[in-house]
């Protein structure tokens, strides 16, 4: 579940094929640089997101991405979710597996991009897609 936060800033950016993964992580890399997300963080964040874009776009077909700038007390985060309408994920515990992969990768996408975040949200349901919410704190 992810934390209660504040939205201070959003921005919706579709993705429906390899060319919009660029402009995607162009936008994440200046919204953690305007909340001045160190460059580990700042690391971290996009080697996560870009692993759910990948996944978006070979599973779900494309999607939508929200990406907010989110604050908690003193802390500023960036929130990312990852949204698509393709056929689902019909076992997520088996899918966040390390070493679980339908495709023919290493299978450390989810189980990994979870390690790489502070905060991991997933649900999906057969038939009618996935929503992944990531949430990666300044400092943190």
């Amino acid at each position: 579940m992810i934390t209660a936060t504040i939205s201070l800033n959003k921005d919706h950016m579709p993705v429906q094929r390899d060319q919009d993964v660029v402009p995607f992580r162009n936008r994440v890399k200046e919204y953690a640089t305007k909340i001045r997300m160190g460059l580990v963080n700042q690391t971290k964040l996009q080697t996560a997101a870009s692993e759910l874009v990948r996944n978006m776009l070979r599973y779900g077909g494309g999607g939508e991405i929200l990406i907010e700038v989110v604050s908690r007390g003193r802390d500023n985060g960036i929130r990312l979710t990852f949204s698509d309408k393709g056929p689902g994920i019909a076992d997520i515990a088996m899918a966040m597996k390390d070493g679980y992969s339908t495709g023919k990768s290493l299978g450390l996408g989810l189980p990994g991009t979870k390690r790489l975040v502070n905060e991991f949200d997933i649900k999906s349901e057969l038939g009618k897609g996935t929503k992944v919410v990531i949430l990666k704190w300044a400092n943190g």
